[in-house]
């Protein structure tokens, strides 16, 4: 299933983009008529629904939307759990459309990451508001997400280019600016990142201990 960031639902100049993949996950068709009859209004073609929730990652996977879209009457905390499990896997804005629920089901859900919980507010009208209120939020978390995962594999591979420092300094009796450009000029002759090279010092001063 592909990952990242997904398209607006409304292209430059405000159409609709028609193209847009939706998965309605519902087992009434009352419920699931109302988000469908909503987004076909405003231009949405590729609408397809789910009507049980019985293998329904595999669902997912097979239909594989950009977005799923959810309604539930008062789930039960395994119908829940299942949901939000997978939520957490697809990587995919998703919006919850309940009838009932309870603080602690609200905060589980946004713990699994589903984009948009809407209680007792499943109206025609609101569906397109709702979808793109749900991929804003999704695609800007991803964007959170993938900031802080660069930032921690910059800071990973600063303290591995540091040790590498220390042991070149030790064993070769070099400045902490000699190391590093020893290690850099390594790097540009291999083709490889100063933080494969670090790794590889670290790796032979732990074999040769």
């Amino acid at each position: 299933m592909r990952k990242g960031p997904v398209s607006s639902g409304v292209e430059p100049g405000g159409q609709r983009d028609a193209n847009l993949k939706i998965a309605i996950v519902d087992e009434s068709a009352v419920r699931a008529a109302i988000l469908e009859d909503g987004l076909r209004e405003a231009g949405f073609a590729q609408v397809s629904r789910i009507e049980e929730t019985h293998n329904l990652l595999a669902r997912i996977y097979a239909m594989d939307p950009d977005v799923i879209l959810i309604g539930l009457e008062s789930p039960s905390r395994d119908t829940l759990e299942q949901l939000f499990q997978m939520s957490r896997v697809v990587k995919r804005p998703v919006a919850m459309f309940v009838d009932q629920s309870d603080r602690a089901s609200i905060q589980a859900a946004m713990d699994a990451g589903v984009s948009a919980y809407i209680v007792d507010g499943l109206r025609k009208e609101r569906v397109t508001t709702i979808l793109d209120l749900c991929i804003s939020r999704f695609n800007a978390y991803s964007r959170l997400t993938t900031e802080l995962e660069q930032a921690k594999g910059a800071l990973e591979e600063r303290k591995l280019i540091d040790r590498a420092k220390g042991i070149l300094m030790k064993a070769k009796g070099l400045t902490e600016e000699e190391a590093y450009a020893l290690m850099r000029k390594t790097a540009m002759n291999e083709h490889k990142k100063i933080a494969e090279i670090a790794q590889a010092v670290i790796t032979a001063s732990e074999l040769l201990r």
